[in-house]
């Protein structure tokens, strides 16, 4: 309470109250964003054949056990997970361009630089403990 107010808050008192409500309800829309587009990859993940489906589902769990500041949303119709509204990662089947393999890629935004040249994309036939070690190097290189 204040001398000048009694009974009441201070204006620093009511600018504090002010300023955590708008935290709680950025967090709110984050919390509502990030379910949102967990959501929307799980639908896309569940459209996919086989064997796509199962390593769609493995590396969104590999994702969000490995790198939980990412959020999970689509980019052009695939699975992906973004940094600040920036896609890092994405997942795509080889049914999306009929093509014969999945590809794990990443975006610019990821840090996999390594000289003048490196590899931004991943062909993926299956999903075993070593492509999943690799997998989880990456991701942790790529947001380095």
């Amino acid at each position: 309470m204040s001398a000048k107010n009694p009974g009441g808050f201070t204006a620093e008192e009511r600018a504090a109250m002010r300023e955590h409500a708008r935290e709680r309800k950025a967090e709110e829309r984050a919390r509502k964003s990030r379910e949102e587009g967990e959501r929307a990859v799980l639908a896309k993940i569940s459209e996919m054949s086989e064997p796509d489906r199962t390593m769609a589902e493995r590396l969104h769990e590999i994702v969000m056990q490995n790198a939980p500041e990412l959020t999970p949303r689509t980019w052009y119709g695939m699975p992906a997970y973004a940094r600040d509204g920036r896609v890092l990662c994405f997942f795509q089947s080889a049914q999306k361009f009929k093509t014969r393999y999945a590809t794990l890629g990443f975006s610019d935004a990821a840090k996999l630089d390594d000289g003048a040249m490196w590899p931004t994309s991943f062909a993926l036939k299956e999903l075993s403990a070593a492509e999943e070690a690799r997998i989880i190097g990456l991701l942790k290189k790529a947001l380095g």
